[in-house]
Order: C-alpha cells, then sequence, then structure tokens
C-alpha cells in the first residue's frame, strides 16, 4: 500500500469518526489553492499529474473542499497566481512548491500573513518559520541509498562518474550523502558535473565523459531525466556492455526496464513527485478533522529492485 492510499484511508476513517464534524456542522465550504511549476520536466509533468488526479479525489470525497490549481512556467507568473488566489478566489489554505526559493518568500508571507494555512512542499523558501506544513522528499537519504548500492557494488579500483543537478543546496545534500557513503570504498570518482536534470544537459555532459575516460564502470546520473540522456550517450558510443546507470526519481520508464530486469539500470532510488499527493491530502485534513498535521513531513527514499518495482509503477502517469 503506498503512502497516497494510506492518507486517503487515514482521512476516510476520520470522517467516519466524526472527527471533521466541526467542518461540516458549519455548512462552510473551504478553499485550497495549489500552485505548482508547469509540466517543464518529467518529474514536474508526474508533479502536475498526480497533483490533479489528488484534487479529483478529494473533491469527490469531501464536498466542502473546493480547489483552485494553478501552474507557473516561471517564478514572476507564479507570485501572480499567488496573488490573484488571495484576492480573489479568498483561499483558506495554500500549497505550494516554489519555482525559485528566494521570489517567492515574500509571496508566500503574505498569505501567511492573511492568517492562511501554508504548506510549502519540496523547494524551502528562503526563511525558515512561515509555512505550517513542510512536506518533501529525504535528499540525504537520496544521495547515501545511491551511494551504499555503488559501494556495495563495485569492487575497490572501480570508477565512476556523476552527474549533478541544478546548483542548489538541495542538489548539494544529495552530492554529499553519496561521497559520504562512498569514503573508503576504494570506489574513484572520476568527474562530476552539472546535468542540470535535464537530459539533453545531460547527453552533452556524458559524451565528454565517455571520451575523456576509456574506464567507467557506472554513472550516477541521480536523476530519471538525466538517466535518459546518459543512456543515448552510451548507446551512441557502443559502451552499453561497459558501465551501468542509476538515476532517481521513478521514472515509469526506468521502473519498467528495472522490472524487465535491465542489467544497464539495475535499480532506482524514489524521490517521488507523488510527493504533492502526501501534501494535498494533509492540508486536507487540516480543514476536514483536527488530525494534526502541523510541522515536517519528510518522504524515506527507498531502494528501487527488481523486487520491489512493480509498487513503485504508474503506468498511466506522464512521468
Amino acid at each position: 500500500m503506498n503512502h497516497k492510499t494510506i492518507l486517503a484511508g487515514v482521512a476516510a476513517m476520520l470522517m467516519t469518526l466524526g472527527l471533521g464534524g466541526a467542518a461540516q456542522a458549519e455548512g462552510k465550504t473551504y478553499t485550497i489553492g495549489v500552485s505548482i511549476p508547469s509540466a517543464t520536466h518529467g518529474f514536474m509533468g508526474g508533479l502536475n499529474w498526480h497533483a490533479q488526479q489528488t484534487i479529483n479525489r478529494l473533491e469527490e470525497t469531501y464536498p466542502q473542499l473546493d480547489f483552485v490549481l494553478a501552474t507557473a512556467g516561471e517564478a514572476g507568473k507564479q507570485v501572480d497566481d499567488l496573488e490573484d488566489m488571495l484576492a480573489t478566489r479568498n483561499i483558506d489554505g495554500l500549497v505550494v512548491l516554489p519555482f525559485e526559493s528566494e521570489p517567492l518568500t515574500g509571496p508566500v508571507k503574505a498569505v501567511k500573513d492573511a492568517g492562511k494555512w501554508v504548506t510549502v512542499v519540496d523547494r524551502g523558501l528562503s526563511v525558515e518559520g512561515i509555512e505550517d506544513l513542510y512536506v518533501a522528499g529525504d535528499n540525504t537519504a537520496f544521495g547515501k541509498v545511491a551511494g551504499e548500492y555503488f559501494r556495495a557494488n563495485l569492487k575497490s579500483g572501480a570508477k565512476i562518474v556523476v552527474l549533478r543537478g541544478i546548483p542548489t543546496t538541495l542538489d548539494n545534500e544529495r552530492v554529499a550523502a553519496f561521497e559520504a557513503a562512498l569514503e573508503g570504498s576504494g570506489v574513484e570518482i572520476l568527474d562530476k558535473q552539472h546535468g542540470n536534470w535535464n537530459r539533453d544537459d545531460a547527453f552533452q555532459v556524458m559524451q565528454d565523459y565517455l571520451s575523456k575516460y576509456s574506464q567507467i564502470d557506472a554513472v550516477w546520473a541521480a536523476d530519471d531525466d538525466m538517466a535518459i540522456g546518459v543512456l543515448e550517450a552510451i548507446a551512441q558510443a557502443k559502451r552499453q556492455d561497459e558501465m551501468w546507470v542509476v538515476g532517481g526519481a521513478g521514472m515509469k520508464e526506468i521502473i519498467k526496464r528495472i522490472m524487465d530486469g535491465d542489467k544497464q539500470i539495475p535499480v532506482n532510488v524514489t524521490y517521488p513527485p507523488a510527493l504533492i499527493s502526501s501534501a494535498i491530502e494533509m492540508t486536507a485534513l487540516r480543514f476536514v478533522s483536527d488530525a494534526p498535521v502541523y510541522g515536517r513531513f519528510i518522504i524515506g527514499s527507498t531502494l528501487i529492485t527488481r523486487d520491489n518495482a512493480a509498487r513503485f509503477y504508474y503506468p498511466d502517469s506522464p512521468f
């Protein structure tokens, strides 16, 4: 049973027990704004899909809840969306995944200062303590789980290359944990370059690696969009038999290859776009129940192997 099913079950149980009675008795309708980046790449495509699926389910389950979903391709548009939600939609709560931390901090604080509930997802704000609830994946564990797999499956003297994401604190946490997990293993990191969580950039970085290094035993792509670019570069160089690749986040194409036993993609590490479902459902509980949902909710990173891959396969998702 995945975390979305668990949270939905908890919500249903709370309603059955009458813990949402106050909201129902008043006959009040609550409006929750959901502000997220547009589906500019695979992970965000999956996140948008899970957001819409969750909203549809919750609006059917709770007639007293209305949702306003807005997507933005850049920070300025997201700021405008928040101002509109506050001024014209009179939202009671906000679920926001900031396009960028700095420019969204002031506008999100304005929502909080207006007395609204605020849930921040994944990318934290530049000032701590504004939000009521923070929901994210575990970036340190994301790097650690991958590093531990490399350590356990490579011999001392093995040579690997690393692709980093966009230069962010999030990326720093992942890479530092990956390197810490390899300390003392004798595995050599030949190079680390930014692929910016983009398959085209990753393709170019991997082409450079392949031209520079005659021996590469494995690649930490650290993201499934980047892994696709890496795999294409390896295929063009006809070096598929020399190395395996580990991405991350659970793209359905990658998960299917793991399920099918593809030796070039042996495992993956979760950083699920479905974390937006957890954020929206927990925010909904704030308005329909007395369940405590303040604080931080960090979703652990799990190693996906052929044995458990079916649990993480969403064939209908765009990601």
